[in-house]
């Protein structure tokens, strides 16, 4: 048994090795000193402060819960605020799931509930409801609610029965039916503003498009007026109903449901920190100083191969990486350090990059090269223009959905002096190698 704890470190473990109760096995260890006789204080207060202060400081969660020596899914509990409570969850908001308590609705004590939104949740209602089994004042009630009182009132008188009894999951119920929007939609009626929709979008027009074109079309009449919302509602709504393949030819995007948006505070993106594109120098943006560079991939079919893209601010060079295998974050780590090894020092200023999981190694990258990595901001490719613009010319020579892996290094070579031997307009019509040289020569 002691064998088994000293290499396990479990008393679990140690039990099941002697074939004993885990009661039995934390006795014996007791008695060995192996383990403290006092039982650990419930909640983790120490591991729960450690967690604290190394999420304060910007560490990833799962990192933060190996540290202090906890769980997954109790890091995760801890950062929703979430604790644990005699088989049941309990939430910041007041929800409780989980087996219910034993004891009676009287006795329970009391759910501090703030309430959110402008209208009840049914976690209100059911707060509501105790205090009315408590007798408690319609201004205590709100009080703990945050609300007006004249809130609570109505909702008690408009929601009892016969007998005066007001149910809280009865109420939110007749709440929610009674709160749907009887008007219909402005384009489920036949007319002149339905024709215009439908022609705008026969036209590959977007609702947007449509609905500010009216304005102009029809400044006058009130009637042809309809926001962009509505449209994509009424689209939408057609998706489900069937039309599925009638909304694709009417949207650029092609899709029949919503696309989820991400809402609150987003988490870091890497577990080193990151340094936004907004604390990049503004010698670096104004493309003053040669030897910044921008970079990304451009993937093949189904993103099993990949090509690594470069290009110098200031002269528009370009390097391609060649990525035939894999493109994980140690393999795009090391063909870029190979890369910029191969520049002089003046040539190896900085390097700006999007939050792909590409450069998840960024810190070891900047140890190895001195070089500062910025990451633009999700979704703002444009902040990278130059590469950008690259990879759109690149794929006159990698198309869409081929296998990239089949293009060797000597391929990748000849592709990027092409590109390099282009006249720009941006640089009154020299090309991004005559520029690199005329930098090499000065230096």
């Amino acid at each position: 048994m002691v064998a088994a704890f000293e290499r396990e470190g479990s008393i679990g473990a140690a039990a099941r090795a002697a074939g004993c109760a885990h009661s039995t096995a934390r006795r014996h260890l007791v008695r060995a000193g192996l383990v403290q006789a006092e039982p650990m204080p419930l909640g983790k207060p120490r591991q729960r402060a450690e967690f604290d202060e190394l999420i304060a400081s910007g560490v990833h969660n799962a990192v933060a819960a190996r540290r202090v020596g906890v769980t997954l899914d109790t890091g995760r509990y801890w950062m929703r605020g979430v604790r644990k409570s005699h088989g049941r969850t309990i939430y910041p908001d007041g929800r409780v799931t989980g087996p219910p308590a034993k004891r009676a609705a009287r006795n329970r004590p009391m759910i501090e509930v703030v309430g959110t939104g402008r209208l009840l949740s049914l976690q209100d209602r059911l707060v509501i409801a105790d205090g009315l089994i408590n007798r408690e004042s319609m201004r205590s009630i709100a009080a703990r609610l945050g609300r007006p009182t004249s809130t609570v009132t109505r909702e008690v008188a408009a929601h009892r029965d016969e007998q005066g009894r007001y149910a809280p999951h009865r109420a939110h119920r007749d709440a929610a039916d009674t709160r749907a929007r009887p008007k219909a939609s402005k384009l489920a009626r036949p007319g002149a503003l339905r024709e215009y929709v439908v022609d705008g979008l026969s036209r590959k027009l977007s609702p947007e498009q449509i609905s500010n074109r009216l304005k102009v079309d029809h400044p006058d009449d009130e009637s042809m007026r309809v926001s962009h919302e509505t449209i994509y509602q009424a689209l939408y709504f057609q998706a489900r109903g069937g039309l599925k393949r009638e909304v694709q030819t009417a949207l650029r995007t092609g899709r029949t449901i919503r696309k989820p948006q991400a809402h609150g505070v987003r988490r870091p993106r890497f577990v080193d920190e990151m340094i936004m594109i907004s604390d990049r120098p503004a010698a670096v943006e104004d493309r003053a100083v040669p030897g910044h560079w921008e970079g990304d991939l451009i993937t093949g079919k189904n993103n099993g191969s990949a090509i690594g893209t470069l290009v110098e601010r200031s002269t528009r060079y370009v390097m391609l990486l060649h990525l035939p295998d894999t493109h994980d974050a140690i393999t795009v780590r090391d063909r870029l350090v190979a890369a910029m090894h191969r520049l002089p020092q003046h040539l190896r200023g900085s390097l700006t990059w999007d939050q792909g999981s590409e450069m998840a190694a960024h810190a070891s990258f900047t140890t190895a090269t001195d070089m500062p990595v910025y990451f633009c901001d999700p979704a703002s490719p444009w902040q990278r223009g130059s590469n950008e613009n690259t990879n759109g010319l690149l794929r006159q020579y990698f198309p869409k959905g081929t296998d990239l892996s089949v293009h060797g290094h000597e391929e990748l070579e000849y592709v990027a002096q092409e590109l390099n031997a282009r006249p720009r307009k941006t640089l009154d019509w020299a090309t991004p190698a005559e520029r690199l040289r005329d930098l090499l020569q000065e230096a």
